[in-house]
């Protein structure tokens, strides 16, 4: 975890953003010994966030599948898939 001053952020906002891009993690903005903030680079962040919508979907269809809901065989699956991709 890298934390940051609030300060170094101000006078040295190239390196706080390429550190963010090295390592794709978040930067942690320390205000007066107290973590206050977030920065993180867009494509790290566009990635996470297709990763939480990806995670929530699962956790959503198993919560339905727990109350009941409809399953499909693989090959059922497949033929859907085969049908939305031509467009049918």
């Amino acid at each position: 975890m890298t934390i940051v001053d609030t300060m170094e952020l101000r006078t040295d906002y190239d390196a706080v953003i390429e550190e963010c891009r090295r390592t794709g993690e978040p930067v942690y903005l320390d205000a007066d010994g107290q973590v206050e903030a977030v920065v993180m680079d867009v494509v790290s962040f566009e990635r996470r966030e297709q990763i939480l919508r990806a995670q929530e979907m699962v956790l959503a269809s198993y919560a339905d599948l727990l109350r009941g809901g409809e399953t499909f065989a693989s090959a059922e699956v497949e033929s859907m898939m085969k049908r939305i991709i031509a467009g049918e």
